[in-house]
């Protein structure tokens, strides 16, 4: 149970750094999407970590990684809502 609530927080303080690195009109807002940002942000490093071989199977990412995850997801994002895919909601 522990390590869920550690996925969380790491999710959540890693979405919320990228959302400040990363300011937009369109970033999604709130604590659900600022959480799930984060957790794909970390879920993206650790595919690709494993991918290239610097984590191990049973290694996630860490909290930088995890960041700079979520940094290429808001990128991925901010694409999306450019070519129409997804809604601009402060419109």
């Amino acid at each position: 149970m522990s390590g869920i609530l550690w996925v969380i927080i790491v999710g959540f303080v890693a979405g919320i750094i990228a959302r400040l690195l990363s300011p937009g009109p369109n970033n999604p807002s709130g604590f659900i999407l600022t959480t799930v940002l984060g957790i794909a942000g970390a879920f993206l490093a650790t595919l690709i970590g494993q991918t290239i071989g610097h984590y191990g199977p049973d290694q996630g990412a860490g909290f930088i990684t995890a960041t700079i995850g979520a940094l290429v997801v808001l990128f991925i994002w901010h694409r999306l809502v450019a070519r129409g895919v997804i809604p601009d909601m402060n419109r």
